[in-house]
């Protein structure tokens, strides 16, 4: 059992995303909408909804991972963070199978290491896909 996360709706390209990063009174967001735009080039069969309220990027309807704005930082959250191989140490959280990257207004961003967890994010669901 390869435990995916589905979400039933998630579409190629949802308004409902784009309006949440042009929200006015909330510039993260803006911090958080590049690494969403990686999340969406990852491949043709991605989609994407608001899941929580939060802009969340699927394989098909399986979930690979999100982002969330808070006041002082921005979370880039993977399903199955566990997971994923990090070499660079990004990854934060205990849980049994999520975690995230916090990404903070003016500290430096290891962009290869975020978009190597974002490329890594989206083939191991798409390979749990295949065995389910």
């Amino acid at each position: 059992m390869t435990d995916l996360f589905r979400l039933a709706g998630a579409v190629r390209r949802d308004p409902e995303v784009d309006a949440w990063f042009s929200a006015p009174e909330h510039d993260l967001r803006r911090l958080a909408q590049p690494w969403f735009d990686s999340l969406r080039a990852c491949g043709p069969d991605v989609r994407e909804l608001l899941h929580d309220g939060h802009p969340t990027a699927c394989v098909g309807d399986a979930a690979f991972a999100y982002v969330d704005a808070f006041s002082a930082h921005v979370n880039l959250g993977f399903f199955h963070g566990a997971a994923l191989d990090d070499p660079a140490g990004l990854l934060e959280g205990a849980g049994k199978r999520m975690r995230h990257v916090k990404i903070r207004w003016g500290l430096p961003v290891d962009a290869d290491a975020l978009n190597a967890l974002i490329a890594a994010a989206y083939q191991d669901v798409r390979a749990r896909l295949r065995s389910d």
